[in-house]
């Protein structure tokens, strides 16, 4: 395993910083297939959300691949490479794996302990999958974090160690009032449609707001979600959806607004924000969560005005206690990468132990073959029993060497036991080889929408 991961995120970058850096859809795409391009890259996948940006890849060469994996990161993001890596950060081999493993747990989050990462994590994994970047060791790395964070949030209470971070914004919003009794009776407008802004419009409805105006590009996913939020069977809130054209319009109505685009530009100027509250007595709160920032930072100096964004988040939550549950979920982590690290280290031995039965085989057929020329008068029963004797003498002999020697390649330091054992048993590198690439196309048609 040569697993190197390079990026930002809300720890090591100011949020200017990340803003400049946050990649489209299209972008992550192009990043991938380059990446894939690049000489020490033999797989990759990228995890981006509006905290953090992660290329991840299998590489050859540890120092060729930090350099190229910065290049590319700084290249897609329009952020100049000497800006740029001040805030990277590298991991490599288990201490990649057990910092993709404890951001599964939302021990890395800005709110600890939310539960949103495990989806963009799957997001990720997807992604790498569809453009077929992900081979076998970000499938099983991927599928691993996913069941870590599951196993995390079931066995422990990481949960009460923070909340989403719309919860965690609402809660800035309403200061020291109740979320609850703040949202009672309140018009909320959402901007966007996708999954943030959906978790966005469910929270509110839950919390008690009266109305739900949705905004977006487009109108039918508004609608769409303005249809589920409706339904009796789910928050029953009214809802309905826009065109973003009428955002403005909405904006005098709405007493609170969420907005968490994928634009590039800011949905909402300080001059439009003003407008809106211009002769109205009842104050408005605004809540950014998009990365780079939907509302004008200079909104929050217009009278009557309340504005969180992703920055004063990230402030905020600097300050948030820590649950005693946090120490269970590492434990739950070192664990997870140690079984992690021992199933691939006992892996790589596997197509070498595959060749050497295969071999084996092969020379109880051959003298099997050679017995039956010596002896023509062996009856079937006869041939039958001979050939079923000498295998079990080869499988007993092999059994104890294949067992013991897939148990110390578990172990930190067994790699170089398959290499001893193709060079005492002589086996064909290009007969392991083959074995190896059975068994990644094998990986790549079971993990296929394994997520």
């Amino acid at each position: 395993m040569s697993l190197l991961v390079v990026g930002l995120s809300h720890r090591s970058a100011p949020v200017s910083i990340l803003e400049r850096a946050s990649l489209s859809a299209d972008t992550r795409i192009k990043l991938l297939q380059d990446t894939l391009a690049a000489e020490p890259a033999t797989e990759g996948t990228v995890l981006a959300t509006c905290n953090r940006i992660e290329l991840y890849a299998d590489v050859d060469k540890f120092h060729a691949g930090v350099a190229e994996l910065s290049t590319l990161l700084a290249q897609h993001s329009g952020v100049g490479l000497d800006e740029l890596t001040p805030y990277l950060y590298v991991h490599y081999e288990d201490r990649a794996v057990h910092h993709l493993f404890s951001v599964a747990c939302g021990l890395d989050s800005m709110v600890v302990g939310e539960g949103q990462i495990l989806g963009q994590i799957k997001d990720a994994l997807a992604l790498g999958q569809d453009l077929h970047t992900a081979g076998r060791l970000l499938n099983d790395l991927f599928q691993q974090a996913l069941r870590v964070g599951k196993r995390a949030h079931s066995e422990t209470g990481i949960d009460r160690a923070g909340q989403s971070l719309v919860t965690f914004g609402l809660e800035q919003l309403a200061q020291d009032t109740d979320v609850e009794t703040w949202a009672r009776g309140k018009k909320a407008l959402v901007i966007g449609a996708g999954s943030m802004s959906s978790l966005a419009a469910a929270t509110l409805a839950r919390s008690g707001v009266s109305e739900i105006v949705i905004a977006n590009r487009t109108l039918a996913r508004a609608e769409r979600l303005a249809q589920i939020l409706s339904e009796p069977g789910s928050t029953g809130v009214a809802a309905h959806a826009v065109e973003m054209v009428a955002v403005g319009d909405e904006l005098t109505r709405a007493d609170v607004v969420v907005s968490c685009t994928g634009a590039t530009g800011l949905v909402l100027t300080g001059e439009a924000v003003e407008d809106a509250t211009r002769g109205r007595t009842a104050p408005l709160f605004l809540l950014d969560l998009a990365m780079p920032r939907d509302i004008d930072a200079a909104a929050h100096r217009v009278p009557g005005v309340r504005l969180v964004d992703i920055e004063s988040l990230a402030e905020a939550s600097a300050d948030a206690p820590m649950a005693a549950d946090v120490d269970q979920v590492r434990g739950i982590v070192s664990d997870e990468v140690a079984a992690f690290g021992a199933a691939q280290r006992a892996a790589h031995i596997t197509p070498t132990v595959v060749a050497l039965r295969t071999m084996a085989a092969d020379v109880v057929a051959s003298e099997v073959a050679r017995l039956e020329g010596r002896l023509p008068g062996l009856d079937e029963k006869q041939r039958a029993e001979i050939t079923q004797t000498v295998r079990r003498v080869v499988d007993k002999l092999l059994h104890a060497p294949t067992v013991r020697v897939k148990q110390l390649a578990s172990e930190p330091g067994g790699a170089g036991y398959a290499d001893a054992l193709r060079t005492l048993f002589d086996l064909d590198p290009e007969t392991v080889a083959s074995v190896s690439r059975a068994d990644l196309n094998d990986a790549d048609v079971k993990n296929r929408g394994r997520v």
